[in-house]
This record gives structure tokens, C-alpha cells and sequence, in this order.
């Protein structure tokens, strides 16, 4: 299934993408999508339903695919060519940081450029949902943790990342910098991440395009590693890294985000994004 949330930012509904691309609502059979509907049982529920029979909802806002999100668990360097772009040497475990889930936006919500921003980049990455609680998981039983997957745009501003002292969460927390979505992909529909595709355009430009099957940490490992550390919640968010052609990576000089440029980007089966930078907002 591919579900979504829809309306306007803090109002959304829950909904699905039909067979035949219609945006059928599921504000009757459950409240939103989060929490216990992400389980196995409460996914089966909304597929065991005569969809075609729920009220159609007419094209607008698409909102974050998620609802309730407590953590958002970002994986650094996690591809082996985006390390090799960076000069960094591949990592021994995952590195892992947080973003902000007061970042958290819509697939095809503007992005502001922070003030004094010098450096906003963008990065397309796998987002993998957590359906039910995962603590000190095995890699064999990881994926039954795992609800779906989604498009995870980690932007980013270099210089609050790295050049501003401490850990690399100032730079990846601006409101706005994590657009989610359009859907949550349920994991049956997806039969092995390690084989998509991923793309983004910077004004029609490519810039990005890679595939999972470099990941250097698989989804797999990912959420079995992240368990040792802290108990994954129904609703939490691992973007998994990105693949090589980051702004900063660009030769012989970085490229980077100016307000007015349109970031489109999307993985293979799971939908697209597209956004537009605006000047941050007071």
C-alpha cells in the first residue's frame, strides 16, 4: 500500500494511492497514520477494507506521510561513493545524528534558507518507517520492525554542520529541512531496498544519482544497530544515508542551495518530491 496524509499543516487526514492513483481517504478507518496502525495488524485492517468504496479526495496538499514521529535518525556517510566524494574514509559502524522532527515538512512544502546560511545543501535518502517497537533486535527479525519505506530529503547547511563546533545536528535541524513523503510505502510492496534507485534535480540539473545497493550499512543492519542504542518507536524516522553528488562534493567548486531553486527528487517505487527554497521565515 502506499499511504499518505493530506490538508493543510496540522490538519492532515490519512489517505491512500488506489490502483488506480486515486487518493481514497481513510479518516474512517483510522485516525491518522501513526502509532498502532503502523503495525502489521493495523496495516492489515486498512488493506483488508473495500477501499474503492471510501470518499475520494481531490488533488492539494500532501503532508508528511507520517504522523507522531519522535525520532528522526540520520545515518552519515553511509554510502561508498559519497564517502569517496567527501575525502572521508568509509565508516567502521554507522554514524548516526539526529535531525529535528520539528523539521519535518511535506513532500512538496517549501524549504527555507536559514539566515546567514552560506552553505544549504540537499540530499536525497531512503527513509525507513519503524511500524513496532524495536529494542536490541537481531538483523533476522530487523525488517518485521519495519512498516515501509519513503523519500527523505536530509537538507542540510555545511557550515552550521561542520564548521560551527559540536555535533553535526545544527546543521541538519532548520524547520523545513525534512521533507518526507509523498507515501509511506509498506515494506510488502518494497521486496529488497537494497536494489532502488535515487535521483535529484537542482533546476532541472542532476545532480544525484545513485543506488541503495551501495549503502555500506543495509536497512537490514541499520535498524538492528540503532536497537542497541535506544528503542525505535512506532512512527521514527532513519534516513539512510545519500548517495555521491552532494553540493559540496561538486568539483572543482562546491554548488550550493540560493533561495528560488527547485530541489525534484525521488527513489524508484516510491514517489517524488519537489521543492521550492524560500527565505527563511521570521
Amino acid at each position: 500500500m502506499k499511504l499518505l496524509r493530506h490538508g493543510p499543516a496540522g490538519a492532515e487526514k490519512p489517505a491512500l494511492l488506489d490502483s488506480d492513483g486515486k487518493i481514497r481517504d481513510l479518516s474512517s478507518l483510522v485516525a491518522d497514520i501513526g502509532g498502532d496502525v503502523l503495525s502489521d495488524s493495523g496495516l492489515a485492517r486498512i488493506a483488508a477494507a473495500d477501499l474503492k468504496s471510501l470518499p475520494e479526495v481531490s488533488p492539494g496538499r500532501i503532508g508528511p506521510c507520517v504522523a507522531g514521529t519522535r525520532k528522526f535518525i540520520c545515518v552519515g556517510l553511509n554510502y561508498s561513493d559519497h564517502a569517496k566524494e567527501t575525502g572521508k574514509a568509509p565508516p567502521e559502524e554507522p554514524i548516526l545524528f539526529m535531525k529535528a522532527t520539528s523539521a519535518i515538512i511535506g513532500p512538496n512544502d517549501d524549504v527555507e534558507i536559514p539566515r546567514n546560511s552560506v552553505k544549504a545543501d540537499w540530499e536525497v535518502e531512503l527513509g525507513i518507517v519503524i511500524g513496532t517497537r524495536a529494542k536490541y533486535v537481531s538483523e533476522d527479525k530487523a525488517l518485521d520492525h519495519v512498516a515501509g519505506y519513503c523519500v527523505v530529503n536530509d537538507v542540510s547547511e555545511r557550515a552550521f554542520q561542520s564548521e560551527r563546533g559540536g555535533q553535526w545536528t545544527k546543521g541538519k535541524s532548520h524547520d523545513t529541512f525534512g521533507p518526507i513523503g509523498p507515501y509511506l510505502v509498506t515494506r510488502d510492496e518494497v521486496p529488497d531496498p537494497q536494489n532502488l534507485s535515487l535521483w535529484l534535480d537542482v533546476d532541472g540539473v542532476r545532480r544525484q544519482t545513485g543506488t541503495t545497493a551501495n549503502m555500506i550499512f543495509g536497512v537490514r543492519h541499520l535498524v538492528s544497530y540503532i536497537s542497541q542504542f535506544m528503542t525505535l518507536e512506532p512512527g521514527d524516522i532513519i534516513a539512510t544515508g545519500t548517495p555521491p553528488g552532494v553540493g559540496l562534493g561538486i568539483k572543482p567548486e562546491p554548488v550550493f542551495l540560493k533561495v528560488g531553486q527547485v530541489m525534484t527528487l525521488g527513489i524508484q517505487g516510491l514517489g517524488d518530491q519537489t521543492q521550492r527554497t524560500i527565505a527563511a521565515r521570521d
